[in-house]
């Protein structure tokens, strides 16, 4: 089975989990088999926030239970050069680059060495962009984490799209979308977000402006009942509207 196969299988078996539960237990029957045996995602507390409260901005979680106690208890989200690697570079990174990219300090350090016992020493991270604007930080972790550059990008477009459907349960804000139509222009967006194109580039290419592609695309978002466009552009491949 090719890469493209692979990828629609995983979404498929993503999109018919009708709990947040299902959606985590199927993402990490996927990722598990590069490794990736532990998932959190949630938005980033702000510096300061009690303890008590840093739970409430958790989504996903299936991280070992006294890992996520020690890291809440510890405030380690201030210290995780993770955390801080990801607000900086804002696209897919594995964890190892977040050690090589900063200077650890002692803080820093404790983080990594503790998640190290947990079984937790390398990982897959990057932010997810709603279409409110908020970030949520989505973070696969293992002990032995082996990914070619076609196998991230494939466990990066699956865990993007998995979150956003745990997203759509989580606020019930999911809808039947088993008859939608998205238009010519709709589509044709779409096609080209899914090969990289910015709002801009594809208003060059179809020769519009580019507030109408934006539109476009949001329109497109909006009926395909996804979070973000990467979730959109997935799918729209899914349902066969783009190839």
């Amino acid at each position: 089975m090719g890469q493209f196969d692979r990828t629609l299988e995983y979404i498929d078996q993503v999109q018919h989990a009708g709990t947040a539960a299902a959606v985590c237990e199927k993402l990490l029957g996927v990722t598990s088999e590069f490794g990736l045996t532990a998932l959190m995602a949630g938005t980033v507390p702000q510096p300061g926030t009690p303890t008590g409260q840093q739970k409430q901005h958790v989504l996903l979680c299936d991280w070992p239970v006294e890992w996520l106690e020690r890291y809440v208890t510890r405030n380690y989200v201030d210290h995780d050069p993770v955390v801080s690697h990801m607000k900086q570079l804002q696209a897919p990174f594995q964890w190892r680059e977040a050690a090589q990219g900063i200077r650890i300090d002692k803080s820093s350090g404790e983080v990594m060495g503790d998640a190290g016992a947990f079984k937790l020493r390398d990982g897959l991270a990057f932010p997810l962009i709603t279409l409110d604007g908020e970030i949520v930080m989505v973070s696969l972790g293992g002990e032995a984490v082996e990914l070619s550059a076609a196998e991230f990008g494939l466990v990066s477009l699956v865990s993007t799209y998995a979150v956003g459907r745990a997203m759509q349960l989580h606020t019930m804000a999911a809808t039947t979308i088993d008859h939608i139509e998205l238009t010519p222009r709709e589509r044709e967006c779409l096609q080209w977000a899914a090969v990289g194109k910015s709002e801009w580039e594809i208003s060059q290419i179809l020769g519009i402006s580019e507030h109408t592609s934006e539109k476009h695309l949001l329109n497109a978002k909006s009926k395909l009942g996804a979070v973000n466009r990467v979730q959109a552009v997935a799918e729209a491949i899914r349902r066969g509207y783009i190839s």
